[in-house]
């Protein structure tokens, strides 16, 4: 059946060549290739062999646009540095982690006091990392800290790690640093409240619940 096939192909790019109007001295330039494929085919080729479905080794990740939105206006958006984060998004969102780590790495070779790319870094390797705040997630968040000491940015994105690996108890504080540290008159101040009164309600009902 592959050789059928071949047959139709070059049938076919003869005669596309013959209505195109391109001068027969080419045409050897084609039969050559053609002939190459040939050998190929038949040196490597695997007719007989078991068609099998392939199935994707990433598993797709929501990546929420609120919360990207809500970090653009934390640490900036439109700079030369965010474009790296924008791609880290993308990858993360067809579970390439390691391609969006890799990503944020790559500018953080370009710029390393970019305080968006290590706040960026510290969310990804946390994804990354099986949904834990490892000890390299860690890090990455606290040097965006170092860099931003009065940015909520670093803090709430931490709380947001933590949150994420289930461990509610260890966000709060970061919650309410990143909170402390908005500014009373900035639009996405009430979203932060809202999020650390939530967390506060699901505390106390985790406290009232836990056995005595």
């Amino acid at each position: 059946m592959g050789w059928a096939v071949l047959a139709v192909i070059a049938g076919l790019a003869a005669l596309l060549l013959w209505r195109l109007g391109v001068s027969r001295g080419l045409w050897s330039f084609v039969g050559s290739a053609l002939v190459l494929g040939a050998a190929g085919y038949a040196l490597q080729g695997r007719p007989l062999l078991q068609g099998a479905p392939v199935e994707a080794n990433a598993q797709p990740i929501d990546v929420d646009p609120a919360l990207i939105a809500l970090r653009e206006a934390m640490v900036g958006r439109l700079r030369a540095d965010t474009a790296y984060l924008t791609a880290a998004d993308a990858l993360t969102r067809v579970g390439d982690t390691e391609s969006a780590v890799r990503a944020i790495l790559g500018g953080l070779r370009r710029y390393p006091d970019s305080l968006a790319l290590w706040t960026g870094l510290g969310t990804t390797m946390s994804l990354h990392d099986g949904g834990q705040v490892s000890p390299t997630a860690l890090f990455a968040f606290t040097q965006a800290a170092r860099l931003g000491p009065k940015n909520p940015g670093p803090p709430f994105f931490t709380g947001l790690a933590y949150i994420r690996a289930g461990n509610f108890a260890q966000a709060r504080p970061y919650w309410a640093r990143a909170l402390a540290l908005t500014p009373e008159k900035i639009s996405y101040r009430p979203e932060l409240a809202y999020r650390v009164a939530l967390l506060d309600r699901l505390l106390a009902d985790a406290d009232q619940t836990a056995p005595r």
